[in-house]
Formats: C-alpha cells, structure tokens, sequence
C-alpha cells in the first residue's frame, strides 16, 4: 500500500497565521504517521476575485492552474480554515471556486475528484474558528471531497503554540493527531 499524499494550506495568507501555524503542525503529524505530505501557503498562488468574464477572456490564472496541478497530484486536503465573521476565508473560497473551474478537455471537478479532507482551524476566541468550519465543511463537500466529521477547532491560539510553532495543550496536541489518523485511515491509496 502506498503512502498517502496530502496537500496541506491554510485558507490565511498572513506572515504570521496561526492557521497556517497549525496545518503545518498537523502536517508534520501526518508525516510521523507515513503519510507523503505538501505543505503549501495559498499567498504564493495569487489570483484574481473570480469572475466568469475573467474566466473567458483570460482563462484560467497561472497559479491556479499551478495550484490545481497539485490537488490532482494529492490523495487528500487538510485544510486550516480561519474564521471571518463566522465564514471561511475570503481567500479560501476563491482559491477553490478557481480551482472547481474546468480548463480545456479536463473532466469536470478533477482537482477535487476522489479526494478526502481534514479540517482545522484556530483563533483567538474560545470556539477556536468552529463556525467557519460548517462552511468550510459545507463548501468542500458540495465539490464532491469526502470531509471527514471529526475536525480541531483550537480556541486560545495567541497561547496555542510555542516559539517553534509546536502546539504546547496536551488536549489541543491530542485532538490534531486524531482528526490526522482519521484523515489517513479515511484516504484509501
């Protein structure tokens, strides 16, 4: 059996996220687990607000066809999702309307097909990001990406980690190593 590939991002382009803190934690998670893991920041994938006029005339943006080209080459996502005002990112949603959008001969939703997912997210608050998550969650399965149900949302995240980026909560560490094995049992390669 292979090891599995997953393709880790935070829906967060800030230089100091915490959520991209945490992906890169429970990556590092995954990968002491056997999985093959790509740890991505969507700031280096810059695209256009998506506009279907924008689509036309230009095709799809270089990045998200770079970016897509990683979904496809992955098994499965885990995916840090800030919350903002009780939704996902601005950020994450355009980055996967982009990449729902089919470029030439391609079948339709290939970078989201036969793919599982994990969710996290963190912030200052107590809920640690829990409402974005249902949107977050809503959103990937209507692309057709198995979620799994358990998910980490990690309240506190200005005292959630250490200088290393290392979470430092016995609770918080044991809940980002469940949702990451139920993510690898879950992805069948």
């Amino acid at each position: 059996m292979a090891s599995p590939r997953i393709l880790a991002f935070s829906g967060s382009a800030r230089r100091a996220s915490f959520n991209q803190k945490l992906v890169t934690y429970a990556a590092g998670v995954a990968e002491q687990n056997g999985a093959e893991v790509t740890v991505v920041n969507l700031a280096d994938y810059p695209m256009p607000l998506y506009n279907q006029d924008e689509e036309v005339e230009h095709g799809l943006p270089a990045a998200a066809r770079d970016l897509k080209a990683l979904f496809i080459e992955h098994d499965a996502l885990l995916v840090a999702s800030p919350e903002y005002n009780g939704l996902i990112t601005p950020l994450l949603k355009n980055t996967l309307d982009w990449l729902s959008r089919k470029s030439g001969d391609e079948a339709s939703m290939v970078a989201y097909r036969d793919k599982t997912a994990a969710l996290l997210s963190t912030s200052f608050g107590r809920l640690g990001g829990l409402r974005g998550l249902v949107h977050a969650r809503a959103l990937l399965t209507n692309l057709g990406v198995l979620t799994m149900p358990k998910q980490a949302a990690i309240g506190g995240a200005a005292q959630a980690f250490d200088d290393e980026g290392r979470l430092v909560r016995d609770a918080d560490i044991e809940l980002v190593k469940d949702v990451v094995e139920s993510l690898l049992r879950a992805t069948d390669v």
